[in-house]
């Protein structure tokens, strides 16, 4: 039997002008957070939330998600090479011996941009006075979206690649080499879509019942379980992961899925006690 796979060897970059380079995976981030902020604006509308609030909200939540992600990676995945390259960190850019190379924030973890993100919107929070759980709770109706959106940016780059495979919709990342594996980025891309789409449905139709951190509580729990679940078919992203029971984004991803059925429970008691 000739299994027919999928050749994938798209180059990640779309131009370079002047050493900048402008990238899939930059377009589709960014397109992940507009698309949100719009949503976020008629949900803002609809609960009757100052509209300027969306403002400062989406310049606290970019940068709590973009720093997060990025120590995230650093410090979870590559520590000993960030602590004694402190400056690659910050800076879109590696040293060599040959110069300097622009290479984007090549290297964000999903786990440290979402724990950035909170921290991030603690401060909006003071600043707004718009309690953090009711915030947290509508940029979760919302987050799948983003989340898919860098997972196809991930597939562009030929990055997060998966296992080797023999099932018919293998892919062969030609940048990598020429076995056919899971396109684990897509896997992950469809499972956020489809959370985004439960999640919206969720909101239009029971948002008088469902609150108090219900949907932070069941986003977590649903992204995390998507993310446990496909890292079985994943390729370990770095070395020391080789031979562990569960990789460093399955460990990453336990606290949260722990955390999110808390929530559940509690947003579900503390309606049900506000509206008894």
């Amino acid at each position: 039997m000739i299994l027919n796979y999928i050749n994938w060897n798209t180059d990640p970059e779309i131009l370079n002008l002047f050493g900048f380079s402008l990238r899939y995976y930059g377009i589709l981030f960014a397109s992940g957070l507009i698309f949100c902020i719009y949503i976020l604006k008629w949900i803002f509308n609809r609960e009757k939330i100052p509209s300027h609030n969306i403002d400062k909200l989406s310049i606290y939540a970019m940068i709590g998600i973009v720093a997060g992600a990025r120590l995230g990676h650093c410090l979870f995945y590559e520590p000993s090479y960030y602590l004694s390259h402190p400056l690659e960190i910050i800076l879109p850019i590696t040293f060599s011996p040959v110069g300097i190379k622009f290479t984007g924030y090549q290297g964000l973890a999903s786990h440290g941009g979402v724990l950035g993100l909170l921290i991030a919107l603690f401060f909006y929070s003071r600043k707004t006075k718009h309690s953090i759980i009711d915030t947290i709770d509508l940029i979760a109706v919302v987050a799948g979206l983003s989340f898919g959106f860098i997972r196809l940016g991930n597939f562009m780059n030929s990055e997060i690649i998966g296992i080797p495979t023999t099932k018919p919709w293998g892919v062969i990342f030609e940048r990598v080499d020429n076995i056919p594996r899971h396109p684990a980025q897509l896997y992950e891309a469809i499972s956020y879509f489809i959370i985004f789409a439960i999640m919206i449905t969720l909101y239009k139709i029971m948002r008088d019942r469902l609150k108090n951190g219900f949907f932070f509580g069941l986003g977590s729990l649903l992204f995390f379980t998507a993310r446990f679940m496909i890292e079985f078919v994943k390729e370990d992203q770095v070395g020391f992961e080789d031979g562990m029971v569960f990789n460093m984004g399955q460990l990453l991803s336990l606290p949260y899925i722990v955390v999110g059925i808390g929530f559940i429970l509690f947003g579900l008691w503390k309606t049900k006690k506000l509206s008894a």
